[in-house]
């Protein structure tokens, strides 16, 4: 199965907290993953090498930690979309607006809709804008 994975799903990964609900969420989306494909907007690198740094920096994890985890990613297929910023000042722009997400939330929605796949997130404010834009959600 291909979906659109948000960042917060891989950070559950990454960290291992939160509720048992969203890490049993974000376990179903990497056990989907070992036969399925994720698709991310471009910025998705940034974001998640901005949430690794600064963990790292105050001491939450350690490099060794971090370089492990990047080990993880690199064995999933995680398709990096080349047209995100083709529509960052149109599509995303709009869905942004529409639904008051932030630039980088809306690339994750206007992804989903564009390709026709779910999106994966545990970021409520992104999922309740995914079911008013008619988003399918993974389950």
């Amino acid at each position: 199965m291909n979906l659109v994975l948000d960042n917060s799903i891989v950070m559950r990964w990454y960290f291992g907290d939160g509720k048992p609900g969203d890490l049993a969420y974000a376990g179903r989306v990497l056990e989907a993953l070992e036969t399925g494909r994720a698709l991310v907007p471009a910025t998705w690198c940034l974001e998640a090498a901005n949430v690794i740094a600064r963990a790292e920096a105050r001491g939450l994890v350690t490099e060794a930690r971090s370089t492990a985890f990047l080990g993880l990613l690199q064995d999933l297929d995680i398709e990096v979309d080349p047209d995100t910023v083709q529509h960052a000042l149109s599509s995303t722009l709009q869905l942004a607006r529409r639904y008051g997400l932030s630039a980088y939330d809306a690339s994750y929605l206007e992804l989903a809709l564009r390709k026709a796949v779910p999106l994966a997130t545990l970021d409520e404010g992104l999922q309740g804008a995914a079911k008013r834009a008619g988003a399918a959600r993974f389950r």
